[in-house]
């Protein structure tokens, strides 16, 4: 039984519309990525976890092909889907099988290839994946609807505008342009958010996340062998988790999520920290509105003052609290199963001061993910030290 996990290698692929690979090509990317990272090759790995959301492709149940490209069968009996979130599940589970003593070397690898399918298609795939009896069959309601509706109730509560949310999306294309395997590099303004079409008002096109393909792989290993194979581990100090209601007229409220603030309070008892602590975080950015939410539910701003964290600069680079300076969910993309292991490698990038132009300066090396699915359905927060 290990008492502490690290990660060990990561490994990325480009992200955005990637015709020129199957799903199983597009994982090898990443995974080769990782095992070059790590000093491994597959023989080394103990489990593989693969974390797909399946529903928007051509592959339906990918987990058996990607496993057989990768050269892993009989080591990936495990799949996993939590939505937006599926990475940070798939991560969970990679975590949980080294702590519990299963297995010292586990490669969790997130891929999905959401562009098989027209936007109208994945939407309402999306929409699904919310509350489809009470909520999309009878309303129509999309996951930007969703957004939007708490878009809306943070400005009515908190005098959140419309400019205010898109300097989050600003933020988000600025750093992508260093970033050569983001989705969407190029640099937008604010009043090119505000003039592009309305997909959920108050949201318009760029204050939305891209339809992207893209596979991300971490190889997580217990304290004993990530001390022989590497000098540089980037430890998990706390893991979070929660979930909430299905349906968002059960909740109550609809300028947070509850089950991030939970995810995030559990990690944080664990790590032994508290917010203030936290210098560098990736959030789920998947709307422009949901980053300003997120600041609020990690405790980084008092709850109605989340914007102040972007007019201010405070989660720019040199910032307070550094955040998605690869691009996040916003520009770097949003490939669904990759997403939570993508900001792994991000943060281990940044952990190890190989993050280039984009680098953050640390004093105490600790940092944070956030990663949630649907809109609260699921919600994963890993806190990390170097």
């Amino acid at each position: 039984m290990s008492s502490k996990v690290a990660v060990i290698g990561v490994g990325n692929s480009k992200f955005g519309k990637r015709d020129d690979v199957s799903i199983r090509e597009l994982s090898w990317e990443a995974v080769q990525e990782s095992l070059n990272d790590a000093g491994l090759t597959l023989q080394d790995i103990d489990l593989t976890i693969i974390g797909s959301t399946a529903y928007r492709g051509v592959e339906i149940y990918p987990a058996p092909v990607v496993a057989e490209y990768n050269g892993l069968v009989g080591k990936a009996p495990i799949r996993v889907e939590a939505a937006c979130a599926t990475g940070s599940a798939a991560a969970l589970n990679a975590y949980m099988a080294i702590r519990s003593g299963l297995a010292k070397i586990v490669l969790a690898i997130g891929v999905d290839k959401m562009t098989e399918v027209g936007t109208a298609t994945s939407l309402a795939i999306g929409g699904r994946g919310g509350n489809y009896q009470y909520e999309f069959h009878l309303y129509g309601t999309t996951f930007p609807t969703y957004y939007a509706l708490y878009a809306r109730r943070h400005m009515a509560l908190y005098g959140t505008t419309e400019e205010d949310m898109a300097l989050a999306s600003v933020k988000a294309h600025k750093y992508a342009l260093s970033n050569e395997k983001a989705h969407l590099r190029k640099s937008i303004s604010v009043d090119d958010v505000l003039k592009s079409r309305v997909i959920s008002s108050p949201l318009k096109l760029l204050d939305c996340s891209p339809i992207s393909d893209g596979a991300a792989a971490v190889i997580f290993a217990s304290e004993e062998v990530a001390k022989k194979i590497t000098d540089a581990p980037v430890w998990i100090k706390g893991v979070g988790y929660s979930s909430d209601t299905s349906s968002l007229a059960s909740r109550g409220e609809w300028t947070s999520l509850r089950s991030a603030r939970e995810a995030a309070n559990n990690a944080y008892s664990m790590a032994g920290i508290v917010p203030a602590d936290v210098e560098y975080a990736t959030v789920h950015d998947c709307f422009s509105i949901a980053e300003i939410i997120a600041y609020e539910d990690l405790g980084f701003a008092e709850r109605g003052k989340g914007v102040s964290l972007l007019r201010e600069g405070q989660t720019e680079k040199g910032g307070k609290v550094g955040t998605n300076l690869f691009g996040g969910l916003k520009a770097k993309g949003h490939p669904l199963g990759a997403t939570g292991l993508s900001m792994i490698y991000e943060i281990t990038k940044q952990m190890r001061d190989e993050a280039g132009s984009v680098q953050h300066q640390f004093k105490k090396y600790i940092a944070l993910s956030h990663n949630v699915g649907g809109t609260g359905h699921y919600a994963y927060v890993f806190v990390y030290s170097r």
